[in-house]
């Protein structure tokens, strides 16, 4: 935003259309958002063309600011700019919003549609997702530019943010942008379109307070810009918002968040301001008044003048032309300044893993240990290794063991503590008790794409992150979501903190892989598996109690490695087995204690360990029925709801968990109270084994 500030009369007539593509493309498909794509089009119009460093042909460029739509629902809004800007999106799309297939679904979609960061349906998200970006920028310049001074690297970038009411009403935008504040992120710059509309109604029914006094106690610095004058004559500024963008841009410790108060709709002539046009179409007659207000052909759809296209695409090339000369330059000097860093900038941006993974791989010897402390253990040992990981806990580090050992923290200088020094650049990340806004950062700095990002908290709070996590899954987002306290070994926290419902309802997201593992060696092998994996989020469970680390090799359990096929043969059955025990985590060894009861009877058992099963999913049948042979009879194993297990032990096997709440007590009385024991697992064998006619 070096350039001194023009608004012409075709920039005006550009917003003018943009609002117009917004009506028609809803009229058109009979439903969507056009009331705010309206009113909120000279914004989105400002942004594209004269504020955000952008380029239509490479929405990708390493060196863009970036956009979040938080208001999901107004895609439009959106969609429109990337068409007037030539970034990918055409009128036919735009003619196609919301059909099957199209460029132009009903909320944006990162990898659906060029120029789109991330996928903002649920209100908040986008909001939290900001956040996340400019963390990861922040981060980004320290990991591959350490030398550079704040806000001059080539890895610097700003983020923008537009949202609304409804994402003000969200407690994620609560948590993100506290979150935000406490870090001091001054390149994020938050534009809340505060038009006091629902799909209820006015906004005084539910949502009333001072968000500007908000946003200042979170620490952010605040600015109104008024397009209604107090109610009395509406006047959009696109000059004092511009100057509003400057003085954010000069505010370097705090992020800044920008009111603008907007009418719904305006200048629709009788509908602006009416709640009716959140989320539905306008009309065909109010629509065609608006064109005539405009000036506009009332009998013609999806109307741009060539001379408008003309000046908003040349005028967003030549922007980009000159930025991107600005930074290939820039680039290029550091570049040949910094030939490490541009080896592992070209390795993480191939998507590789890091070359000395498996050499930093920690072994671990025969003994006990809770799976956290292993991976804890793992994660310290990758530190050099992996240099673009790094992460932390919702307040839970010390619990969830997720700190790398020795590494700096991720605060500004004055936040630092004597237990947590580091600084703006460091590496363990501190989210405060904010779960869910912990998701959806997390998803932003995987989507940025340079670094690896993991997070941590208790599996039963992965609910208070849920549409986070889902999303994650949905954008296929490679963050890691790391979550310890797995079940009811939680022992004396009692029902609230045992997770028995968490496992099976987060298999149930599509693209997330949700892994077990059973012992310390396991979490070494899965951790190396997640890094080689950069298009789906991963869930790691943990246990608290210490579990037994098996011995490997001949005469012992399988190799680790196996753990990689999701499900492998942990001990073999002396001869063709007769029972298959499956189990995950900390029951594994339950298994395998039932195995010897049964062997010594003369029952021929096989123990898998199967630590993920969407990792298992993916093998080749030859190796799924050479692993659960047909005419063994099969028990899973596993401290949580059954549901899901059918599909592993057909109906003829048997399924051990626990379809209820737990208790207060001891973790190894829970697991003999409810069944969880060798015992008990050798005598369901036994049974399922006769079923069958053995």
């Amino acid at each position: 935003m070096s350039t001194a500030f023009e608004w012409t009369p075709l920039d005006a007539r550009a917003v003018d259309t943009a609002r117009l593509l917004a009506a028609d493309a809803v009229e058109k498909a009979g439903n969507g958002h056009p009331g705010t794509a309206i009113s909120v089009a000279p914004i989105a119009y400002l942004l594209y063309q004269k504020a955000m460093r952008f380029d239509p042909a490479d929405p990708a460029w390493l060196g863009r600011d970036r956009f979040v739509l938080s208001i999901g629902h107004s895609s439009l809004t959106q969609y429109a700019q990337l068409y007037l800007a030539g970034g990918g999106v055409e009128l036919a799309d735009l003619a196609a919003f919301r059909t099957f297939g199209s460029l132009t679904p009903g909320h944006p979609e990162v990898g659906h549609t060029p120029g789109v960061e991330c996928t903002t349906g649920p209100l908040g998200a986008g909001v939290s997702n900001a956040v996340g970006f400019a963390m990861a920028a922040r981060r980004e310049a320290a990991l591959f530019d350490p030398a550079a001074r704040p806000g001059e690297s080539v890895f610097d970038h700003w983020v923008y943010v537009l949202a609304g009411d409804g994402d003000m009403q969200e407690g994620i935008t609560s948590e993100a942008a506290s979150l935000a504040g406490t870090q001091r992120l001054g390149n994020l710059i938050l534009i809340y379109d505060d038009n006091r509309i629902s799909i209820e109604g006015n906004t005084k029914i539910a949502f009333n307070e001072d968000v500007d006094a908000r946003f200042a106690s979170y620490g952010w610095h605040v600015q109104h810009v008024d397009f209604t004058n107090g109610g009395t004559v509406y006047e959009e500024k696109p000059a004092e918002l511009y100057a509003a963008l400057e003085a954010a841009q000069a505010v370097a410790d705090r992020p800044s968040y920008i009111r603008v108060t907007t009418q719904i709709g305006w200048p629709l002539p009788t509908k602006a301001g009416s709640h009716a046009i959140h989320g539905a179409k306008i009309g065909a007659a109010e629509v065609s008044a608006l064109k005539t207000r405009l000036g506009f052909d009332p009998d013609e759809a999806f109307q741009v003048d060539e001379a408008v296209l003309a000046h908003t695409r040349s005028q967003s090339a030549n922007r980009a032309r000159a930025a991107r000369a600005d930074w290939d330059a820039r680039f290029k000097a550091w570049a040949e300044a910094n030939p490490a860093g541009q080896a592992l900038l070209d390795r993480v941006r191939a998507g590789g893993p890091p070359p000395g993974l498996a050499a930093a791989l920690p072994h671990f010897p025969p003994g006990r240990k809770s799976t956290r402390a292993a991976s804890g253990e793992v994660l310290s040992a990758l530190a050099e290794a992996a240099p673009e990981l790094w992460g932390g806990s919702a307040d839970l580090a010390s619990s969830n063991n997720t700190t790398m050992k020795g590494q700096p923290s991720f605060l500004p200088a004055d936040r630092v503590s004597a237990d947590w020094p580091g600084g703006p650049g460091g590496r363990v990340l501190h989210f405060g008790i904010r779960e869910h806004a912990m998701g959806g950062i997390l998803n932003a700095i995987a989507l940025s794409g340079l670094t690896r990002p993991y997070g941590g908290t208790f599996l039963v709070f992965s609910d208070y992150m849920r549409g986070a996590v889902r999303v994650a899954a949905l954008s296929k987002a490679p963050a890691v979501f790391v979550w310890s306290h797995d079940s009811i070994g939680v022992g004396e926290d009692g029902p609230t903190h045992q997770p028995v419902e968490q496992i099976a309802s987060l298999r149930l997201i599509p693209g997330l892989d949700v892994i077990r593992p059973a012992d310390a060696n396991e979490v070494a092998v899965c951790w190396a598996e997640i890094l080689k994996r950069r298009d789906r989020p991963a869930a790691l469970i943990l246990s608290r109690q210490d579990l037994a680390v098996f011995e490997r090799g001949p005469g012992a359990a399988a190799d680790a490695g196996e753990s990689a096929k999701g499900a492998y043969v942990l001990f073999e059955a002396t001869g063709e087995p007769a029972v298959v025990l499956v189990a995950t985590g900390s029951e594994v060894e339950i298994a395998v204690a039932a195995r010897a009861l049964l062997e010594a009877e003369g029952l021929a058992t096989r123990v898998v360990s199967a630590p993920c099963l969407e990792w298992f999913a993916a093998q080749p049948p030859s190796y799924k029925a050479a692993l659960l042979p047909d005419g063994a009879a099969k028990v899973s194993i596993e401290a949580g709801v059954t549901y899901g297990w059918a599909e592993i032990v057909t109906s003829q096997g048997r399924r051990i968990g626990i379809d209820h709440f737990g208790l207060c007590g001891p973790a190894g009385r829970l697991f003999e109270e409810f069944g969880l024991t060798a015992e008990r697992v050798a005598a369901e064998a036994k049974a399922a084994w006769a079923e069958l006619g053995r």
